[in-house]
């Protein structure tokens, strides 16, 4: 398939801390600096480059007429996405650019749909504001379908939201696989997400068996939790799988040991954000159904490592996670 360099009209805005969430929804678990993002070989560099390869994609055009008046009038589709960690979203190398799997798939959705991307960077706690009041017209930042969410926005799946543990590739450890396999380990998971609330339930479940405890470990930098990997200080994370697989793909330091559904027990997805009854949803819906047939999507998910997440098809407002 051919590839195009796309460039899209980019406003910045000041961020503040991203504020981890439950279900999976802040695509980092800790707060990542843009100093530990720099590029470490060509491959790297390329991917954290402003200026990204991107699939050709052509205009849908069942997705187009169905692009509610409103939001084709100025020939723009706004999306906001926030910039946490590689390789969902982050800043390119210019400090100022998001880029990642989130960024592409909001281009080629933009295109599909006849219109020109405008990607915002916000903080996460902005974002459902800025799609209820119409600021936005759509999220595109790892939102992983809830119940509750589903009162306010209207969801167009576009990937599997998978949690997963890794390790040192030169550790002892070869599979989690189930709750006993974490009795007595070090885990770093990040403070109020779903994965730190899956591994209280599995340490209360040991603790009540006479297992070992564990010993949770949080960090504020990304870039310090990986290093108490690499030392020992750690024996295992456990967080969103995206983020880990990209550093197994671009560093070779870390392995995969055990992967979950985003909603363990109950499978999850991540979904296009609009707001509930505008429209939009629909069409971003039958957009990525061509995206996924046309092969543009395997290509943009096999660029940012993430072919374990891949879908076959968009769903509209499924059912989502309980809250």
């Amino acid at each position: 398939m051919k590839t195009q360099k796309t460039r899209y009209t980019f406003t910045a805005l000041a961020l503040v801390g991203l504020v981890s969430l439950s279900a999976c929804a802040d695509p980092s678990q800790a707060k990542e600096s843009k100093e530990s993002q720099a590029p470490t070989d060509a491959a790297t560099a390329a991917l954290s480059s402003p200026d990204q390869e991107r699939p050709k994609v052509a205009v849908n055009k069942k997705a187009e007429k169905l692009v509610p008046e409103k939001i084709a009038a100025d020939g723009k589709l706004t999306v906001v996405t926030a910039p946490g960690s590689a390789p969902l979203s982050f800043y390119a190398t210019d400090n100022t650019t998001p880029v990642g799997n989130d960024a592409d798939l909001a281009a080629a959705l933009a295109d599909a749909l006849g219109l020109e991307l405008e990607l915002v960077p916000v903080s996460w706690a902005d974002w459902p504001l800025g799609i209820e009041s119409s600021k936005y017209e759509a999220a595109i930042s790892n939102v992983t379908v809830t119940e509750e969410r589903k009162k306010k926005f209207d969801f167009a799946t576009y990937r599997e939201d998978l949690l997963g543990f890794y390790a040192d590739k030169d550790s002892k450890i070869s599979s989690i696989k189930k709750a006993d396999d974490v009795a007595g380990l070090k885990i770093i998971v990040g403070s109020g997400t779903n994965q730190e609330k899956i591994l209280v339930d599995w340490d209360k479940a040991n603790q009540a068996k006479g297992l070992k405890p564990v010993d949770f470990q949080y960090y504020d930098d990304d870039s310090a939790s990986t290093l108490a990997l690499l030392s020992g200080r750690a024996d295992a994370s456990f967080g969103p799988n995206a983020s880990g697989a990209y550093k197994v793909a671009t560093a070779d330091e870390l392995k995969q040991v055990g992967s979950f559904p985003g909603g363990w027990p109950d499978t999850a997805q991540v979904a296009v954000t609009t707001k509930k009854g505008n429209g939009l949803a629909k069409a971003a819906e039958v957009a990525i159904d061509g995206l996924i047939e046309s092969g543009a999507y395997e290509q943009i998910l096999d660029k940012w490592g993430l072919s374990e997440e891949g879908i076959t098809d968009s769903k509209l407002n499924p059912p989502g996670l309980a809250d």
